[in-house]
């Protein structure tokens, strides 16, 4: 199952998140032990980031895969 989150705050990254815009969620335990979450950017590369600047959202599962398979 695919998650996402959209970014609330880009101030400190403007080349690599657009706020208000929707990104998929690499699941990452260890990056959450440190307050962090590995999101796709803007490059199509994963990245860490300060989880504090994303909101996690559910999505329907049909949703989520259609999203998540947009090329």
């Amino acid at each position: 199952m695919h998650a996402f989150a959209i970014c609330t705050d880009n101030s400190d990254y403007p080349a690599s998140l657009e706020r208000k815009k929707l990104y998929e969620v690499i699941p990452d335990p260890e990056a959450e032990k440190h307050h962090q979450i590995r999101v796709i950017d803007e490059s199509g590369e994963d990245y860490f980031f300060p989880r504090d600047i994303f909101l996690r959202i559910p999505l329907p599962e049909e949703v989520a895969d259609r999203v998540a398979n947009i090329a």
